[in-house]
């Protein structure tokens, strides 16, 4: 009896061990792929915010930075796919993005030193082939890490809109301090910190069950998908509008780099509470009339955009990115959560980054730059506003249309 309680204790003591080295080995993980969401979006301010002001510094024209901004979502189209399959494929999230995350570096360096805009353009091409599909991974390994630990995606999501707004901010000052021309060194230095903390990360996608090619072609295959991206981008055409050329309209109102660092700083820490409250509640609203209700405060937004003459003014305004994107982002990851199985999660997150990133960067990059030269600034802004309007609509449509489907009585 007294070895059999002995043989018992020796177990029950194994299991607590083995669990309490699981639960330490998720709370390491969780504050690594925090830590890791934080550098990334600190790099992403830098391409977002600082970019097209370093291009302007260098002398290119509006079009030719319409134009560089394009060839990045053009690039994302086929890389975000061609990323995102290799994961699924070989069941590895760390490995695919420590060559991303390389490549990233070795490219920067093309794209400070290019001499001409042929060459810049190439440079730049190459530098977005690995940088662009980083996202849509992150999301993927973000998905897949709270399924095991039980986590909200809104508490790693938080990091990065701090990391934005770190990146914006204090930034934004460092660049007012020691002019636009130390934009590359910052590059360097917050994409050299995302590679180091992702090499002490976990691989959240080791083992699992291998994707078959007959289910992604039957998701890709569904109207409702479809339809779903289609709204997407005619959303995120008008987001993506606000992202390339904020800094120059604030620019040409007369703003500094630090003033629209404070703009880009704004509306990253906006996202935070309205992440939290959706994590939480959430689950009390239907996700179509919240993507309607966020395309309807966007054209709002763009429409307040349009017609102010002071830039102070756009910090205000962009608090209501966090109704907007915020809203936008958190509700199609949660509608993309339920109809994309694991095993297809980076190759169906790829497929969303395409639509509302890749596909609607290119037409605002391209058609935004040559509206933005020929008119101003205010027009694009009103485009913005007509696009999010419709999107708000074909988003309301959608659900009332699939309600009342859904009231008729099946034969």
């Amino acid at each position: 009896m007294s070895n059999n309680l002995d043989c018992l204790s020796k177990i029950s003591n194994e299991m607590v061990m083995i669990t309490l080295s699981n639960s330490t080995a998720i709370d390491r993980n969780d504050r690594l792929l925090k830590m890791f969401t934080l550098a990334f979006f600190m790099t992403m301010g830098i391409v977002v915010t600082f970019f097209p002001l370093y291009f302007d510094y260098k002398g290119y024209s509006k079009i030719q930075i319409g134009l560089l901004y394009a060839i990045g979502p053009l690039i994302g189209i086929a890389t975000n796919l061609l990323w995102g399959f290799l994961s699924d494929r070989f069941q590895t999230v760390k490995k695919i993005m420590i060559i991303l995350i390389l490549g990233q570096l070795l490219t920067a360096i093309f794209v400070f030193t290019a001499g001409w805009f042929s060459l810049l353009y190439v440079c730049l091409a190459a530098f977005f082939f690995f940088q662009q599909p980083v996202n849509s991974l992150n999301d993927s390994q973000v998905m897949l890490h709270i399924r095991s630990s039980g986590k909200s995606y809104a508490s790693f999501r938080a990091y990065g809109s701090i990391g934005f707004a770190l990146s914006a901010g204090g930034f934004g000052l460092l660049l007012k301090a020691y002019g636009t021309g130390l934009t590359p060194i910052l590059l360097f230095i917050t994409i050299s910190c995302t590679l180091l903390i992702l090499l002490l990360l976990k691989d959240t996608r080791q083992g699992g069950k291998k994707m078959a090619f007959g289910g992604m072609v039957n998701i890709v295959r569904s109207k409702k998908f479809i339809w779903f991206l289609v709204l997407v981008i005619i959303m995120s055409v008008s987001h993506r509008f606000n992202d390339g050329f904020l800094a120059l309209y604030m620019r040409q109102l007369g703003a500094s780099d630090s003033l629209i660092g404070y703009a880009w700083m704004t509306s990253a820490l906006s996202e935070i509470p309205v992440f939290f409250y959706l994590s939480k509640h959430g689950h009390r609203f239907k996700e179509l009339p919240l993507l309607a209700f966020a395309g309807a405060i966007y054209a709002f937004r763009f429409i307040m955009m349009s017609i102010i003459q002071d830039p102070t003014w756009v910090i205000g305004i962009q608090l209501l990115h966090s109704l907007t994107f915020g809203v936008f982002l958190f509700t199609a990851n949660r509608y993309l959560s339920q109809i994309i199985p694991d095993e297809y999660r980076s190759s169906g997150q790829a497929i969303f980054a395409v639509a509302w990133s890749s596909i609607a960067g290119l037409i605002s990059g391209t058609a935004g730059g040559w509206i933005y030269n020929a008119t101003s600034g205010s027009t694009v802004y009103i485009l913005a506003a007509c696009l999010s309007t419709a999107s708000a609509i074909g988003f309301l449509c959608t659900y009332l249309f699939q309600k009342n489907e859904d009231a008729l009585p099946s034969r």
